[in-house]
């Protein structure tokens, strides 16, 4: 078995922000060499997340209405973590969105449902940030 490793870096000018990285982890796996087996992504950073989803803007924009309903950024006095940073509400949107992502790779493809794509979803940007691709197989 072979396994392969790679890193994509961020640096979103904005608090939050959504990418889609599928075509960064396409090419991965193309340098990987590997055939069958699995893909891992996931995020390096505590306020980040990777998931699978539609590329849609209009669900893109819920996310992030839903996400804002269920752990606000301000007021940041609400949250207990908040002191040198003003990020727990980035913490509690990570865990709800989860950290990574596991891909089938079947025929040296990315096995996907319909309209499935892998994005990074950013909530606590404006500084360096990274995500791990990770492949084994054969």
């Amino acid at each position: 078995m072979k396994s392969f490793r790679k890193e994509l870096h961020f640096h979103l000018p904005t608090r939050r922000g959504i990418v889609n990285i599928t075509p960064q982890v396409e090419e991965a796996l193309k340098e990987s060499g590997i055939r069958e087996g699995l893909v891992l992504v996931n995020a390096m950073n505590i306020t980040a997340s990777v998931f699978i989803n539609d590329d849609e803007s209009g669900l893109h924009h819920d996310y992030e209405v839903w996400l804002e309903k269920l752990a606000p950024e301000k007021p940041y006095s609400q949250y207990h973590h908040n002191g040198f940073e003003d990020n727990a509400d980035a913490h509690l949107k990570r865990t709800v969105m989860g950290r990574e992502a596991v891909v089938a790779v079947t025929d040296g493809k990315l096995d996907f449902g319909t309209w499935e794509q892998i994005f990074y979803f950013e909530f606590d940007g404006k500084r360096d940030k990274r995500a791990l691709i990770k492949i084994i197989g054969e």
